[in-house]
């Protein structure tokens, strides 16, 4: 693995883990974590492409994370580094990182052969924070970590109680989702500040994926087919047993996904 480096459009260096070799992927990492996260996928996937992991600004660890974040400003960092690849490249986003992924082919259609996006919490007809937003604001404000990522868990995601419960009685994910609270909500303001609708998608042309777990929120699943009605060249496909998390609980099952659409728009 070897860094890429790339310059941002406000001068701050935007930096990508590099794997592989072959048709170029472009990976943004879902919220809650780094790009370390696509690890398991990424092994399954750099005996024949080319995995390039963007390090999203606000998740860096050693970064200060400038307020208000903004969606543009993610777009404006993802083309960056995608300028640094040969064509064609599939733009591939997780969750909040799909999301800035959208924007990013808004920005720049040309730079993409196509876009795999797993679960999009896009403000299709609603907020995706909301009140729950600023009382996960408030909790981290507050000097309360812990329950900012309780709320946005519990209130934001809306995952199962059960499934919140074992991951915060567990030390070390309530530690690691703790030195991620500052980033993640400042993730959800920006998905919100782009306000309701995404009437803009209907002039995305490429050809795009859509990925959902059956066991997912409602609410996620429900954003994504408005997203595919939105969008006029779109699918979705459906991850049978899996979540919001088949990163981590399915590795190869996500990574045979983004193959066989890859075969499609890399000319394979």
């Amino acid at each position: 693995m070897t860094a890429l480096l790339a310059s941002s459009d406000d001068g701050r260096p935007i930096t990508a883990l590099d794997d592989g070799s072959g048709p170029n992927l472009l990976v943004v990492h879902p919220g809650g974590g780094d790009a370390t996260t696509w690890d398991g996928v990424t092994r399954h996937l750099t005996d024949d492409f080319r995995v390039v992991r963007i390090r999203r600004r606000i998740y860096v660890p050693e970064a200060d994370i400038a307020l208000p974040h903004s969606m543009t400003i993610e777009a404006a960092d993802i083309v960056a580094v995608a300028d640094l690849l040969e064509s064609p490249v599939l733009l591939v986003g997780h969750s909040s990182g799909a999301v800035a992924a959208l924007e990013a082919a808004l920005l720049d259609p040309s730079a993409f052969a196509g876009l795999f996006l797993y679960e999009p919490p896009m403000p299709t007809k609603e907020l995706i924070a909301g009140t729950a937003g600023a009382r996960a604001r408030a909790a981290f404000d507050g000097g309360n970590p812990v329950e900012a990522m309780r709320i946005h868990m519990r209130d934001i995601v809306r995952m199962p109680a059960a499934v919140i419960d074992a991951m915060f009685a567990d030390q070390h994910m309530r530690a690691a989702l703790s030195a991620y609270a500052a980033a993640q909500i400042a993730d959800n303001e920006a998905i919100d500040a782009l306000g309701v609708g995404i009437d803009r998608f209907a002039t995305l042309e490429a050809p795009t994926t859509l990925i959902e777990g059956d066991l997912s929120p409602s609410h996620l699943r429900e954003r994504l087919a408005d997203l595919a009605a939105a969008l006029p060249n779109a699918r979705i496909v459906t991850l049978t047993g899996q979540g919001h998390i088949a990163h981590l609980a399915a590795p190869d099952t996500l990574a045979k996904t983004i193959r066989d659409m890859a075969k499609q728009v890399l000319h394979l």
